[in-house]
């Protein structure tokens, strides 16, 4: 068969899904349509790829939103007792809470990239050779080891273990870059804060002894977990999730899935699936589930903010805001469909939203089903506001 013809073959034989079918599949894999039962906090963190944890309230309120009846200490017992969640920092250089278990294949993908203190621009950035760099990572393990410290603590340490004077200053400013590289390779996670200072520990102390998985290993899984959960996806959303720092990389990382994944062509762009996927993802159905996503919600922070279908490009602004900043959403089967906010007052939990077009009854009383909803979890007398 001529070439040409084995190309015409191939992209008839592409499934063809539409948006919305593929935000009704989401939502359902993300347990936004119909809550987990509760005690599965633990398998919906792992089910959408960790919880963003820049804002611990957020982390709390993205299982709140998934888990039917989670109770108000769950996320806090999970990181401090039984320590089946641990606070890292992961994809993006961002914190997130992941399943403690889990960590071995996170530090495996992050070690198939080019680790951060071997590029010049960051090093020239922090003012440090890279003979610096090095040292300053292998003294963090040694200064943690037995023992959880603080930030500042943990600085003076480092900075007298690797011999680098005004190492210390570097360590103890900014919002813990120089710190990431070490959490990346598994030397360093978050403790139980110190009054109002946060604590680092050591990960084969705090969590128990483990081995990181190999890189391969972990690329694959963490791509799959990927796709499970937020797919159909372009390379370059997988690398801006993950922060793969180009897009040919991330491409290289689903390719490595072979026969698991396969090409779909979602309102004519072709995207990748998870085979085993496809077929469920065809034949979703949105049925105009209401949520109230909190800030940096794992559904905002993957979602393909370019396409109509998903948000409205005249409100993206409001969603994604400067310095990475994500708004608390109104999710309307699958689809961005306003903003919110939610303010303690005494006894009252003020919760205000605010569409972005007028909802229906059926979806007006969703919200303030919700909105109900978080004012029992949170605690307080509801006080609901609608914007104009």
């Amino acid at each position: 068969m001529p070439r040409g013809g084995r190309l015409r073959t191939r992209l008839r034989a592409v499934t063809a899904l539409s948006w919305p079918a593929v935000l009704a599949w989401r939502v359902r894999r993300q347990s936004l349509a119909e809550r987990a039962p509760r005690g599965r906090a633990l398998e919906v963190t792992s089910r959408i790829a960790g919880l963003h944890a820049q804002l611990i309230g957020s982390a709390e309120l993205t299982l709140w939103a998934r888990v039917e009846g989670l109770e108000r200490d769950a996320v806090q017992a999970a990181l401090w007792e039984d320590r089946s969640l641990v606070k890292t920092w992961a994809q993006r250089g961002t914190l997130h809470l992941l399943p403690a278990d889990e960590l071995p294949l996170w530090v495996a993908a992050q070690s198939a990239l080019k680790p951060r203190h071997h590029v010049p621009a960051w090093l020239r950035h922090h003012g440090l050779t890279r003979e610096q760099a090095d040292a300053m990572l292998a003294a963090i393990p040694v200064a943690l080891d037995g023992r959880q410290l603080t930030r500042e603590q943990l600085a003076a340490e480092v900075a007298r273990v690797a011999g680098i004077e005004d190492l210390g200053a570097k360590l103890r400013g900014g919002f813990g870059d120089l710190l990431k590289p070490a959490a990346f390779r598994g030397d360093l996670c978050f403790a139980p804060s110190a009054g109002r200072n946060v604590r680092f520990a050591r990960p084969d102390q705090w969590l128990g002894p483990w081995e990181p998985a190999e890189a391969e290993e972990g690329v694959r899984a963490i791509t799959r977990r990927y796709l499970a959960a937020y797919g159909p996806a372009s390379r370059g959303t997988l690398a801006r999730w993950f922060g793969i720092p180009s897009p040919a990389v991330a491409g290289r990382w689903l390719k490595g899935l072979g026969d698991e994944v396969a090409v779909v062509d979602v309102e004519g762009e072709e995207l990748t699936a998870l085979a085993a996927d496809v077929e469920a993802i065809a034949a979703a159905e949105p049925a105009g589930e209401v949520r109230l996503l909190p800030a940096f919600d794992q559904y905002t922070v993957a979602a393909p903010r370019d396409r109509e279908a998903v948000l409205p490009g005249v409100h993206r602004a409001r969603v994604y805001r400067p310095q990475g900043w994500l708004s608390p959403v109104l999710l309307v089967a699958g689809r961005m469909a306003g903003v919110w906010s939610h303010e303690a007052k005494g006894d009252r939990l003020v919760v205000e939203i605010e569409p972005f077009a007028e909802l229906g009854r059926r979806e007006r009383a969703a919200a303030e089903a919700e909105a109900a909803s978080l004012a029992g979890f949170l605690g307080g007398r509801l006080e609901l506001r609608w914007a104009p």
